[in-house]
């Protein structure tokens, strides 16, 4: 049994400790918006953080996160009202809209971080994170929106 507190909740998990955590967060814990896209952690869909950490959740296992903290978008602010995700709405900014739970991981996790990046830090930050539509431009720009917090 491994215990995880997710999304500011204890869970305990019954399966095998080698279970990758997205998989665990998808197919047990029932929360869909964390992303398969492709299982090697290249391109940044399954975006989740671990002790406040932007970690690509289809590379950790149960075992990995035993006793630490998961967040994922569904954690991120249950109104869904954290300043990333209001920049992403203000701006228009997904196409497919896909990738962009592991987008808004990952630019939450680096503004926890650094609150006023330069684009240059948002760009070095972000460049794991794929989208297929080429939404970039978009989302640097949510990204410096929701830095200045306003």
């Amino acid at each position: 049994m491994t215990k995880v507190m997710l999304n500011g909740s204890e869970m305990e998990f019954t399966e095998t400790s080698d279970m990758p955590l997205l998989w665990a967060i998808r197919d047990i814990a029932g929360l869909p918006g964390t992303k398969y896209g492709c299982g090697a952690g290249l391109c940044g869909s399954c975006t989740v953080h671990v002790d406040g950490k932007a970690e690509r959740s289809c590379q950790l296992t149960l075992a990995d996160v035993e006793g630490r903290s998961v967040t994922t978008i569904e954690g991120l602010d249950p109104s869904g009202n954290h300043a990333v995700q209001v920049a992403w709405r203000d701006l228009n900014v997904p196409q497919c809209g896909f990738c962009q739970t592991g987008q808004i991981m990952q630019a939450a996790s680096l503004l926890a971080e650094n609150p006023k990046p330069t684009d240059e830090e948002i760009l070095a930050s972000m460049s794991g994170n794929v989208c297929r539509c080429g939404c970039y431009q978009r989302i640097v720009a949510a990204v410096r929106l929701a830095s200045t917090g306003s």
